[in-house]
């Protein structure tokens, strides 16, 4: 997913124009089209470079802890001549290309590419899926990892910072320590911690302290609804993942996390997922329903909360001038 925002020195992207792209950039919504066919970067006269807000990594130290500290979790990593594998107690995957590792490979498909910036993210499988202490290790191990890659190539990669999420002690003192390391722009977290929704009180001194620090969220799915019915077809993807983001987003918004934190920034993948088009249904709920009249606002309000990537691969599906975009390709 590529971000188009006009700037000149990217070592110097700030936190909030990372996940911001504001309407100004909207006009570069046919570059990123370009770009997802590999052609080349955002043209010279819009002056605008492309940066890469989905770009999930892999740093050699997180998965290390793998293989040693996190075996009793049945972690592990190995490589073959077909990529890396690795399984945990949530799952496995593989093989993946080394490009997820190798710097020099993602920076050489970057440029292919025509992306001048990755902001470097954690996906599946987190660091949920272990206790308290192994889970704050592989937070530090990826966190580390991101921030090298960007001391080793300061004008190529920025870090959204992972969290132990289900330990708010450590995970707040990874977010203080984090935060003050060069290159980190944002937070990672997953639409759900370990089945858990954003708005469990839980997560409560989490968001306080990363509004404090004026970080922007990049929420991602994992785990999503669905069951069996979805493990045909990819539909785990196709349409867990929509559908979890819009479930994210309805619970910081209904359980009152958007409004108890107003100067929190959250960024919503794949177009926002299926929010904005049942944004109608959720209003009239809204309006109906005991359920939801605690809100004060009408849900579509909070719609200008979140910034959008525009993963939709259908111009058709959105009315671009009523929300604050991200303008983005993959």
């Amino acid at each position: 997913m590529r971000m188009h925002i006009g700037c000149s020195c990217h070592s110097g992207l700030s936190r909030r124009n990372v996940l911001r792209g504001g309407l100004a950039a909207l006009g570069t919504i046919g570059a990123t089209r370009a770009l997802a066919q590999g052609a080349p970067a955002a043209p010279k006269d819009l002056g605008m470079r492309a940066i890469d807000i989905h770009a999930h990594y892999y740093p050699q130290g997180y998965f290390d802890l793998f293989n040693s500290e996190a075996r009793r979790f049945n972690a592990e990593f190995r490589t073959s001549d077909q990529g890396f594998f690795f399984k945990t107690s949530a799952g496995a995957n593989g093989p993946l290309p080394m490009k997820f590792i190798d710097l020099k490979q993602r920076i050489a498909d970057m440029d292919a590419q025509g992306v001048a910036v990755h902001a470097l993210s954690l996906t599946t499988p987190m660091v949920y899926w272990a206790d308290g202490e192994i889970s704050h290790k592989l937070a530090q191990a990826w966190n580390d990892g991101a921030v090298a890659a960007h001391k080793a190539y300061p004008d190529r990669f920025v870090a959204l910072a992972t969290l132990p999420m289900l330990d708010p002690d450590r995970a707040v003192d990874e977010l203080t320590r984090v935060s003050k390391l060069p290159g980190v722009r944002g937070v990672y977290m997953g639409t759900n911690i370990d089945g858990r929704d954003l708005d469990d009180p839980l997560f409560a001194p989490i968001f306080a302290r990363i509004e404090a620090l004026d970080l922007p969220v990049f929420l991602h799915p994992l785990q999503t609804v669905g069951g069996k019915r979805m493990q045909v077809f990819y539909l785990n993807n196709l349409l867990g993942n929509p559908i979890d983001t819009a479930i994210a987003a309805t619970h910081l918004i209904f359980g009152g996390v958007m409004d108890r934190h107003p100067r929190l920034q959250v960024n919503l993948p794949h177009a926002g997922g299926v929010l904005p088009i049942l944004v109608g249904r959720i209003d009239h709920g809204w309006k109906v329903r005991k359920e939801t009249r605690h809100l004060a606002n009408v849900p579509s309000s909070y719609l200008r909360r979140f910034t959008y990537d525009t993963i939709a691969h259908s111009s058709r599906s959105w009315s671009l001038s009523s929300l604050r975009w991200a303008p983005t390709a993959s």
